[in-house]
């Protein structure tokens, strides 16, 4: 088995997520999403991305976030399951067998930072080790921040981070990786969209994909009245 088959094999959506091919999304789409709350449509989409904007916490184990990227027109998306007890997953696209994927995550137990800008080398790297090692900690290894960007959009606060790890796949092989990550705190917590692919790959091909799709990175919360969008309650449905 190769690098890319075994990456895969991790990076693969969880069957709990349903996937959605690109087509069905678009930057259309997207900003006409974003115009319905009253916000700025996504800057910097190149020719040839798709884009989403999705709420994140459709049920009531989760705050509602509404969160928008773009990303490569080839992509599959995969958005979070829902059932009578709540949501599971998260939302994500990629392309699985090559092993490239953006993935949104919700940092757990961080409250609103006023300024992310503000923090630390430490924080960023605890924030995303706790994004790639959702499924234990040995799946990891060799993690190291390479730089951290400040940037400001639309009055929000981004830090843009460089990243490389060792993925250690459940066939035993060792996956060198490397990635770009945007992080901003909306609402009452820290969020992130963690951008990866095989090494070889983002130095031949993927580290201009990966960093359009950071860079359009997006997410709100403040203000804004989720209940058209929100599922119901399925107790109410009984």
């Amino acid at each position: 088995m190769d690098n890319v088959a075994a990456a895969s094999i991790t990076v693969a959506p969880s069957l709990l997520m349903t996937p959605y091919p690109a087509m069905a999304y678009g930057l259309n789409k997207a900003n006409e999403k974003l115009a319905s709350y009253g916000l700025p449509g996504l800057s910097g989409v190149p020719n040839g991305y798709s884009a989403l904007a999705e709420i994140y916490g459709r049920s009531p184990n989760r705050s509602p976030l509404l969160v928008a990227f773009g990303f490569p027109l080839d992509w599959v998306v995969t958005l979070p399951s829902q059932d009578a007890n709540g949501e599971d997953g998260t939302i994500q696209a990629g392309e699985y067998a090559k092993g490239d994927t953006a993935t949104f995550f919700v940092v757990p137990n961080e409250g609103k930072v006023e300024n992310i800008q503000g923090k630390d080398t430490l924080f960023l790297k605890n924030s995303l080790i706790a994004a790639i090692s959702q499924k234990g900690n040995n799946v990891y290894q060799d993690f190291k921040i390479i730089k951290a960007d400040a940037v400001t959009v639309d009055n929000a606060k981004y830090m843009m981070v460089d990243f490389k790890y060792t993925l250690l796949t459940g066939a035993g092989f060792e996956v060198e990786r490397r990635g770009v990550a945007s992080i901003t705190s909306s609402g009452n917590g820290v969020q992130l969209l963690w951008t990866a692919s095989i090494a070889a790959r983002y130095k031949n091909k993927t580290e201009g994909q990966l960093r359009n799709i950071a860079n359009s990175f997006r997410v709100y919360s403040e203000g804004l009245n989720f209940s058209a969008d929100l599922k119901p309650n399925f107790q109410d449905l009984v």
